[in-house]
């Protein structure tokens, strides 16, 4: 496909998903109800599951390892990583798990994956509800009244870009590779470990003294910029590394968004031969 078609194609997925705005919202409906379907609790567990987390963790870097992690930092930190994790999850087995409508029904693809984004974001608002009173509790240091809050929206925006990225690419993946949920649990595992979900970048400071390059190459991961991010937004006492790395690990959430719907759309062609 030559590149003036390719790009033609794009601009055509991109009207159809505008045109198709009430669908888009009834299969974000669908995916809220369906994740909850029959528990008890409901959409608490979407503010419990993480909370839950950021509790248990806690209590092993602090009485365990000793670190004297900051509760509230932990707490922004695990809440984001949620997000992140509930989009990849519900992303990945979007296109897969919808192989009748697929078969019956012409619409634009893209709306599964997006559709379940939008709804992991509509979770994460609600514990951004109940985040900022938590840490409001926990440290002097929220500011409400600063105007760093006001960039919020816009890390929000960008997380929700990054996560509508991986789930793009990880949906078309698994429809032609039926490995990718076993592959992406481990790399998820991985991750988590090199982003700062536990701690903080004072922390890995303390190793890049003889590792120079290490903060370098740490701000190429997007979640470690996102995650950062959301810690100066809320915090007072929080920094944000500003430099070419840093700008680069931002940079690299707008090409992945762009990547993965490009991914998406040439790979849809086929979705219905492999479903």
């Amino acid at each position: 496909m030559s590149e003036s078609a390719q790009n033609a194609t794009l601009l055509s997925e991109l009207r159809a998903v505008r045109a198709r705005q009430n669908m888009l919202w009834n299969l974000v409906l669908r995916d809220l109800k369906g994740r909850y379907k029959g528990s008890l609790l409901g959409f608490l567990w979407s503010i419990l599951t993480p909370l839950f987390m950021a509790l248990i963790y806690l209590f092993f870097l602090r009485v365990v390892a000793g670190r004297g992690v900051p509760m509230e930092e932990i707490i922004i930190g695990v809440f984001a990583w949620q997000f992140t994790v509930q989009s990849v999850n519900g992303g990945m087995g979007s296109v897969s798990s919808s192989a009748s409508l697929i078969k019956k029904v012409y619409f634009p693809r893209s709306l599964l994956p997006l559709a379940v984004t939008l709804g992991a974001l509509v979770n994460y608002l609600l514990c951004l509800a109940v985040q900022f009173p938590l840490v409001a509790s926990l440290s002097q240091g929220l500011t409400f009244a600063s105007p760093r809050l006001a960039f919020l929206p816009l890390v929000v925006l960008l997380h929700t870009g990054f996560n509508l990225a991986l789930a793009l690419i990880l949906s078309s993946a698994n429809v032609y590779f039926r490995d990718t949920p076993h592959l992406v649990g481990l790399l998820l595992s991985a991750w988590f470990f090199v982003t700062p979900v536990m701690y903080n970048l004072e922390f890995l400071r303390r190793f890049s003294t003889s590792l120079p390059w290490l903060m370098k190459f740490y701000m190429l991961n997007p979640l470690a910029v996102i995650i950062t991010a959301y810690r100066w937004c809320i915090l007072r006492a929080s920094t944000f590394p500003v430099s070419s790395w840093s700008a680069a690990g931002g940079l690299l959430i707008i090409l992945l968004l762009v990547f993965g719907f490009v991914i998406f759309v040439r790979a849809q062609r086929h979705f219905a031969d492999y479903l």
